[in-house]
């Protein structure tokens, strides 16, 4: 495995020179266009799970091929990997079909789920990427380590430590990722679940983070990391680090691409095509176990909108259907705590993904730009994934739940400063770690109303 991805490497070195703007233009605009034309994709924004396996076997196709004839770039070399014929089909074959994460009697087992799988998607419970106090942060993370139907765990970052700014590659991101793991092992310990699996060093930046909690005590081989590929199909050294820091040590690494709905690829057809290019080009460049996927909208950067929902969907299905992996979605909501939109976004968006083949992760409230994000979120989309599952939802009943759904948050999307709730100690009690009240009768509501709309959940 070293000497491929040495291969990798020398590949970045060695390729053609590209200027950072003829890539995005020439390579990436014009050819996602003439792929979409090529391959007649479009979408109807009545239509956010689509049912039709054509579209989805279109969608795949059109981003196996701009992954061949593009390739990925670097943003540290301004050079361009090129992949070697039938390169891209070997990485698809290489994917694992079963992880294991966690140990002991905490441990899961990851899996492909399928299109409308009865099997109920494990849950990732957190707020990843999310910038959380200092003081905050443990009683944060145990409200949703707590959770029953909570299988693994990530968190938010610290961009404070020891009175201090954390300063991207500077010594305070290493004090920074370091903490944010100790007081990951402790929240587990308090709950009584020190074996449960792990997405963390979520305080890491650069490389320098990430290369300093690559040991038992912080982040153990059973537990998994981020190696992001830029958008569009764009990786630099830093991230290649993360991926070569995997090699001997054996984290799990966890692909993610965060293509921007709206953004280069245009509208969602495209960047459709771009996501499924950025999850195969991954398993090689990112050397990926499993992949998170993490298209976000332009403008309104949340996951529940219609068009990023298109895009899941589509590409769950799209991989279902012809790769079969394990792909972990992000739900990251507009709203935030004690407001009923951030529950209907999640049970839209854990909607979506259940039924058309992800496992879920999150609850990333308010954009992952603000600590606003609870235990109960967690609790609230995982309940959903698994009556979901439960009931035999077909595609055709998703997408009627998820419009009926989008009637109840839509105008958030137009509200100047988005709808943030307010931050967890006002949304939690801290010293019980349980919601207020007024919280909880919120979740209560929305429980009731997501049921009349035909979805039970006990």
């Amino acid at each position: 495995m070293t000497y491929d991805y040495l291969k990798i490497i020398d590949r970045f070195e060695n390729g053609q020179p590209m200027e950072k703007d003829h890539w995005d233009v020439d390579q990436i605009v014009l050819t996602t266009r003439e792929l979409v034309r090529k391959y007649h994709l479009a979408w109807d924004k009545q239509v956010v799970i689509p049912d039709d396996p054509d579209l989805a076997d279109r969608v795949f196709q059109a981003g196996l091929e701009l992954a061949r004839r593009v390739g990925v770039y670097s943003m540290s070399t301004r050079r361009v990997l090129k992949f070697e014929p039938n390169e891209l089909v070997d990485g698809l074959k290489r994917m694992p079909i079963q992880l294991e994460m966690g140990e002991g009697a905490d441990a899961r087992t990851l899996f492909p789920r399928q299109m409308m799988d009865p099997r109920p998607p494990l849950v990732w419970a957190g707020n990843p990427g999310a910038p959380t106090p200092e003081e905050w942060f443990l009683p944060n993370v145990m409200s949703w380590m707590q959770e029953p139907i909570a299988d693994l765990v990530t968190c938010g970052t610290l961009t404070r430590v020891y009175g201090r700014d954390v300063g991207t590659r500077e010594p305070t991101e290493i004090l920074a990722t370091r903490l944010e793991l100790k007081l990951l092992r402790e929240g587990l310990r308090r709950v009584g679940r020190p074996g449960m699996g792990m997405l963390a060093a979520q305080s890491s930046v650069s490389e320098l983070g990430n290369l300093s909690v690559a040991h038992p005590d912080y982040l153990r081989p059973c537990d998994a990391h981020l190696v992001p590929m830029l958008n569009e199909l764009i990786m630099d050294n830093r991230n290649i680090a993360r991926a070569v820091n995997s090699l001997d040590y054996g984290m799990r690494n966890a692909s993610l691409a965060c293509v921007m709905v709206g953004g280069l690829g245009g509208d969602a057809p495209g960047s459709a095509v771009i996501q499924v290019a950025s999850i195969i080009a991954s398993n090689l460049v990112c050397l990926a176990d499993y992949h998170l996927l993490h298209p976000i909208h332009i403008r309104h950067v949340a996951t529940s909108t219609r068009s990023v929902m298109w895009v899941q969907s589509v590409v769950e299905q799209a991989f279902a259907r012809n790769a079969p992996c394990i792909i972990v979605s992000d739900v990251y909501p507009k709203s935030g705590a004690l407001t009923h939109e951030l529950l209907y976004e999640v049970a839209a968006n854990a909607i979506a993904i259940t039924v058309c083949g992800g496992h879920l992760e999150g609850v990333g409230a308010a954009d992952g730009a603000a600590p606003n994000g609870t235990g109960l979120d967690a609790r609230w989309m995982g309940e959903v994934g698994h009556a979901v599952a439960r009931q035999g939802l077909d595609l055709h009943q998703a997408n009627y739940l998820v419009l009926k759904l989008l009637e109840k948050y839509e105008h958030v999307f137009d509200r100047p400063g988005g709808n943030p709730g307010v931050s967890f100690d006002q949304a939690y009690d801290l010293e019980r770690l349980q919601p207020r009240p007024e919280w909880l009768k919120m979740y209560d509501e929305v429980k009731a109303d997501v049921n009349r709309m035909g979805l039970p959940i006990p």
